[in-house]
């Protein structure tokens, strides 16, 4: 029996990021994924997604605004199983990457199944059923998340798809219905819509891209009607059913319900958690009635010696926070000095056309919670490098309390405001205020001036606007 001083269960950004914090700081480490090195995230989801929105991007720009930038085409032919091809070489790419770092940091890698025998012991079964068990004083779950289907929408991979299947496939949809206007949502409607698929977005709530700031669903929402693509939000699916032709998606609002037929259909309502079958509950391990291990600030579950990171604990569901999770989660077991996470001034970023970036408390959830608001907000279209880019739809939004200047929160679509939001949210971690982002000098032309044109608003003192 191999002995570790920490075993990881998942091999995501949570979980590798883990092994690798691990292993500099001197803990024998071992690392078990039952498919694949870089999770879902470098696989199947965030690494691929993206290069499949530049492609997308390219695509809208030649076949809708060629006019604009002076070029026609008499016979333009886009080859979307090319692009899909490209985003597995860049996918491949990083997974190697990690695949290097893993001998790097000398860090033990086991594929197969893993299972907790006992609170210091994992069982893994590889690919030919031979099980083999691995010991360790620590054991980190991070096992991450699986795409939300409810029971009666049978999803078969071509007709009835999630992320997963909707990543990979090369064939384009002629028409699909996306059920869900999530980040996953809003950007595969944006990768269609681009390559010159119908696009109908079904959401429940009553605004697409729900848990971001109102003024950016309605902007968002305006640039998508521009694009053509259909969005029928206070909609609740009430059946999803394949048919010869392709699916039929039943929806219903007030009362009132309707069929809309395409070729495919998407289904991205969320995820709930792997945390099933990993002998968690036999050894103790207290999960929510979710499904989501529940840990403390450290990362710590109730049993000593076990702890969870990333998607399986529900805390935010995003790659990037479950990496800090891996890094602060190694730093206690090896009995360093670290940071308590703040998951609500977390980045968050959605890579759809224009982007969308945000982190903290909206402006009416501000208000809800009895601050003196003060708001500054500045758009694109005054912004010179956006206007050269021919890309101004937008705007940033900063939330700032109106007593002390304290950021409680930032809103932006626009263009590449995912790259925009680290000066904010370490702005707010060091307690800096609008005033002091106002005086920092940005660059000229760069589309940061539209942040710190923000904060000259919130001071009461715009200069370009």
């Amino acid at each position: 029996m191999d002995s570790y001083d920490l075993i990881v269960i998942g091999a995501g950004p949570a979980g590798y990021v883990a092994a690798i914090r691990a292993a500099q700081l001197g803990l024998k480490t071992a690392i078990v994924d039952k498919q694949w090195l870089g999770g879902v995230c470098l696989n199947v989801g965030c690494i691929p997604s993206k290069a499949l929105l530049k492609n997308a991007e390219v695509a809208h720009t030649l076949r809708e605004r060629g006019r604009e930038f002076g070029f026609s085409f008499d016979n333009l032919q886009l080859d979307y199983p090319a692009a899909v091809k490209r985003s597995r070489r860049v996918s491949n790419r990083l997974v190697k990457g990690v695949g290097f770092l893993m001998k790097k940091n000398k860090i033990d890698v086991h594929m197969g199944a893993a299972k907790l025998a006992a609170k210091d012991t994992v069982a893994v079964t590889d690919a030919d059923g031979s099980v083999s068990e691995l010991k360790a004083a620590n054991i980190i779950v991070a096992t991450g998340a699986s795409a939300m289907v409810p029971p009666a929408w049978k999803v078969d991979g071509e007709k009835v798809v999630t992320y997963l299947e909707a990543i990979t496939q090369e064939k384009l949809p002629r028409s699909v219905v996306i059920i869900g206007s999530g980040a996953i949502g809003v950007e595969f409607a944006t990768v269609w819509n681009s390559y010159g698929v119908d696009v109908t977005i079904v959401e429940m709530l009553p605004r697409i891209v729900p848990l971001e700031d109102e003024e950016v669903s309605a902007e968002l929402a305006k640039a998508f009607k521009k694009r053509r693509i259909k969005m029928l939000t206070g909609h609740k699916v009430e059946a999803v059913e394949a048919v010869e032709t392709g699916v039929t998606v039943t929806v219903s609002a007030g009362g009132d319900g309707k069929v809309i037929e395409a070729e495919q259909a998407l289904v991205a309502i969320g995820f709930r958690p792997n945390s099933q079958n990993l002998g968690l509950e036999e050894i103790g391990v207290q999960i929510d009635e979710r499904g989501f291990v529940e840990i403390d600030e450290r990362m710590a579950t109730n049993i000593p010696g076990i702890w969870a990171i990333g998607d399986v604990t529900g805390k935010l569901m995003l790659a990037h926070v479950g990496s800090a999770m891996g890094i602060v989660c190694a730093e206690h077991i090896a009995g360093r000095e670290t940071v308590e996470l703040d998951y609500g001034m977390m980045p968050r970023a959605t890579y759809c056309q224009p982007q969308v970036a945000s982190f903290g408390l909206t402006e009416a959830q501000a208000r809800e919670r009895g601050r003196e608001v003060k708001v500054g907000k500045f758009p694109f279209q005054a912004n010179g490098k956006a206007l050269g880019l021919g890309d101004y739809a937008g705007w940033v939004k900063l939330v700032v309390d109106g007593k002390d200047g304290e950021i409680l929160g930032a809103h932006m679509i626009g263009p590449e405001v995912t790259e925009l939001l680290p000066e904010l949210t370490l702005a707010q971690m060091m307690e800096l205020t609008p005033a002091e982002i106002a005086r920092n000098v940005h660059a000229h032309p760069t589309l940061s001036e539209a942040l710190m044109e923000a904060a000259h608003a919130a001071e009461g003192a715009a200069i370009h606007m």
